[in-house]
């Protein structure tokens, strides 16, 4: 029996968000995102989540501004949100990374 299950997504033509994440894999239990390019400016509107998130940053630097801790995100950082958990991201220079979600955030009913 052949597994039918794998899905292969390409970011050139990946459904992008309202705020500019384009959304990759996704599978039950979590999903993937890509942040690319994104610009520096103000700090983002601090929010509270229901899913954990990960990422890695691929370019860049960002502040990750998490509960009362300030992380400094570079090129080969990565970082944990934990669901629930008070947070916002002040993007420092041109700023691409890669997050999961679980559960997932999707494209489709939950635009986050």
């Amino acid at each position: 029996m052949t597994d039918t299950t794998v899905v292969k997504v390409n970011s050139q033509s990946s459904p992008t968000g309202k705020m500019g994440q384009k959304y990759l894999a996704s599978g039950v239990k979590l999903s993937m995102r890509l942040w690319e390019a994104e610009q520096p400016g103000e700090a983002k509107p601090e929010t509270k989540r229901n899913y954990e998130t990960v990422g890695y940053v691929i370019q860049g630097r960002a502040e990750l501004h998490l509960e009362d801790q300030m992380i400094l995100l570079e090129t080969g950082s990565s970082w944990v949100v934990p669901s629930g958990a008070s947070h916002t991201y002040k993007i420092l220079e041109p700023f691409t990374a890669v997050e999961a979600t679980s559960p997932p955030a999707e494209v489709h009913g939950r635009d986050e």
